[in-house]
């Protein structure tokens, strides 16, 4: 009779049977990190769900990526530059690791005019997710950090697998040595800073990840305040800040004395369709100091340039184009929205199960997200009428 041999869904999963093992110890920050990555694991339970009904229509508002197709005038810029590339003249290898400087340029003038914002304050990268990571680098493991709860989870997970964090606590669900800043519905989604404790680091994203929350420019006064009075650093995602649509600043920078105690992160992920292309930047004043008095940019060119050989030179040209007059009239309007439901995880099944859309649990984004789920408005128009269709059918 024949074998029948089964592969493990999981290939780690006969690791420590396997006769030979190297004596190098395992990072053991990474030992702390809980389960798999959010997002990764929503695609897991995702294609598990298309395997069981392999007919239903499925609708992703979980992860969040761009449906909407890249302006003409941005791809064919990326299209020139990649044909260049094939011809003497137009071919270039390694370009600078802060960004080529016409886009530096562009970028400083088009998002950070009469902002005090210089060219050579902007290091361009492949997105802000690999910019969060090299901050956390730059800062090291010996600073203390406080994130918005809920918030983008990368955030605290490149702060554990950097060992500035203790151990999970599985009875509040939250890392030691991190500080919460709870936003809740209760305090307007913004957190009550008289209750925070002073850390060295404080992310604060606005538009926020996943509330959908701008914080006003009172807010943000407030937060610039607060970092100022206790000597640290903000870092300011700004990822969503194109969707501001009131008078809610886009950028930190917009609030007096901001240089002084914040960076900020940015990227055309969102609002250009860049999710696969990937390019976004980096905006670090030169008024921004460590304790003894030396430039925060210094340091983060050297970390640039030691981990990162500059972002693609085709993604470049995209990334000018995008801040060209006519690209800025072009750029697709991704609605940008993250609704929260009441539930989690069991919600995020039940919803899959039963509606074949995809959300996102909230406790994902911490222990404030807990009892609710989001659900991201990046999709096409009429699959987002459809979830929302679904949604009134089940729980009607």
């Amino acid at each position: 009779m024949a074998a029948i041999l089964f592969q493990s869904p999981n290939p780690y999963r006969n690791l420590n049977t396997r006769a030979y093992k190297t004596k190098v110890s395992r990072n053991e920050n990474l030992a702390k990190l809980q389960a798999g990555y959010l997002f990764p694991e929503i695609a897991r339970r995702r294609a598990a769900h298309m395997l069981k009904y392999p007919d239903a229509q499925v609708i992703s508002l979980g992860i969040g990526d761009t449906t909407e197709p890249i302006p003409e005038v941005i791809t064919s810029a990326m299209s020139k530059r990649s044909y260049a590339l094939s011809t003497v003249d137009g071919y270039s290898g390694y370009g600078a690791e802060q960004g080529a400087k016409q886009l530096r340029a562009a970028i400083a003038s088009t998002y950070y005019a009469d902002l005090g914002i210089e060219e050579d304050d902007i290091f361009v990268s492949d997105g802000a997710k690999s910019d969060i990571s090299r901050l956390q680098v730059l800062f090291g493991s010996n600073v203390t950090m406080a994130v918005q709860d809920p918030s983008y989870p990368a955030y605290v997970d490149s702060s554990v697998i950097l060992g500035q964090t203790g151990q999970f606590q599985k009875d509040v669900e939250k890392y030691g040595n991190i500080e919460y800043m709870r936003c809740t519905p209760e305090n307007g989604f913004f957190p009550d800073l008289s209750t925070v404790r002073r850390t060295d680091i404080i992310f604060f994203c606005s538009p926020n990840n996943p509330t959908g929350y701008a914080a006003s420019r009172e807010q943000l006064t407030r937060i610039v305040q607060f970092a100022k009075e206790n000597g640290s650093i903000i870092v300011y995602d700004s990822a969503y800040a194109m969707y501001v649509s009131d008078d809610s600043p886009r950028s930190i920078f917009e609030i007096p004395g901001a240089k002084e105690v914040a960076l900020e992160v940015s990227s055309f992920s969102k609002y250009a369709g860049f999710t696969g292309v990937r390019l976004g930047w980096t905006a670090i004043p030169k008024d921004l100091l460590y304790s003894d008095g030396f430039p925060l940019a210094k340091d983060f060119n050297r970390i640039v340039c030691t981990c990162f050989n500059g972002a693609s030179n085709i993604a470049q040209a995209g990334g000018l184009a995008c801040v060209s007059a006519e690209g800025i009239k072009a750029k697709t309007h991704h609605t940008f929205g993250s609704t929260f439901l009441a539930g989690s995880w069991d919600v995020f099944s039940e919803i899959l199960e039963k509606t074949h859309v995809v959300t996102t649990p909230g406790s994902g984004f911490g222990p404030g997200g807990e009892g609710f789920v989001r659900v991201s408005a990046f999709g096409h128009r009429e699959n987002v009428l459809e979830a929302c269709r679904r949604f009134k059918q089940l729980y009607k």
